[in-house]
């Protein structure tokens, strides 16, 4: 086992930071949720602090309102121990999200503001060649000026010998020109990216059901991912690469939220492809973190030693 902690910075993550607004009671929709309960939100936030959480050097390239909000995500970016110096206040007002708590797909309504307006100059003090990974979403890309500067800022890292990732978390809602969407997926993967998508994602990206987890893995290879991890929910997770694939079944989990699992599972991913694990360890640790967030509601409160996520590779 050959470990990948050669640079001074394990991530960097770009996109949405945000105030996730998620109903205090399960619901299957917005109409049956009444009280919401205010939480940090966003995709690359979340893996950056998770990736904190288990002793990983993080940085974080968000924008935020120059309101209350905006404070208050500053403040828990800046507790969970992760590099602020590339958060950007802005006049636009902090992202909300309305989501229902749920135990399987949440339901959500997004009012988008400052996440959007990411600028070239929160990249330009970042050496890329002193990053292991750096990480985006399709929410992060969905909207200008944030799409270019980010997709710049990805191809730059490429250059330099960064492993770029990213998770397909694509929402019609979000990103309405699904084509456009499509085409940057396949120029990121194009970079050698690791791939996270959901069997939902699959469907809202690609407008058709998931009919084989294989090929959407080698859907995802053929345009020059690296490796793909397809999430199945409640079944479970498929990893492939051009050396093969696995699958790894979900076991039993009391579940407090669902919301943020995906970014915790990647977190324990990620975590152990930097200590050198193969495509299926990886998975292991991210089940381990993902089974961890599941018995949370809300995001984990501090720090996850990182022997726990390798507990499942030590026994096998």
């Amino acid at each position: 086992m050959r470990t990948k902690r050669q640079r001074q910075i394990d991530i960097l993550s770009a996109g949405e930071l945000l105030i996730d607004m998620i109903s205090k009671d399960f619901a299957e929709n917005m109409e049956d949720a009444e009280q919401f309960v205010r939480l940090q939100g966003g995709s690359p936030a979340n893996l950056c602090m998770n990736m904190s959480r288990l002793g990983n050097a993080a940085e974080l390239v968000a924008s935020l309102g120059q309101d209350d909000m905006g404070q208050f995500l500053f403040e828990c970016v800046e507790r969970a121990g992760v590099s602020t110096r590339s958060l950007r206040r802005v006049a636009a007002p902090t992202t909300l999200i309305l989501v229902t708590r749920s135990q399987e797909v949440s339901d959500f309504q997004a009012y988008r503001g400052a996440d959007a307006e990411i600028q070239a100059e929160q990249f330009a003090t970042i050496d890329f060649s002193e990053v292991s990974i750096f990480h985006t979403t399709c929410f992060g890309i969905s909207r200008v000026p944030a799409q270019q500067h980010i997709l710049s800022a990805a191809e730059a890292a490429a250059k330099a010998g960064c492993q770029l990732s990213i998770d397909i978390n694509y929402a019609e809602k979000i990103w309405p020109n699904r084509e456009q969407a499509q085409q940057l997926v396949a120029q990121y993967c194009r970079w050698g990216a690791l791939i996270k998508v959901s069997d939902v994602d699959w469907g809202r990206l690609y407008d058709q059901p998931l009919d084989s987890g294989q090929r959407a893995i080698d859907y995802f290879l053929e345009r020059g991912a690296t490796a793909v991890c397809l999430t199945l929910g409640a079944e479970g997770c498929r990893v492939g690469s051009t050396q093969g694939s696995a699958f790894l079944p979900t076991r039993p989990v009391d579940i407090k939220d669902t919301t943020g699992t995906g970014d915790a599972f990647w977190s324990g991913f990620l975590t152990a492809w930097l200590d050198g694990y193969g495509l299926e360890d990886c998975a292991l640790a991210g089940r381990r973190m993902a089974e961890i967030k599941l018995g949370h509601f809300g995001p984990l409160p501090g720090k996850v030693d990182r022997a726990r996520i390798y507990e499942d590779i030590i026994k096998a």
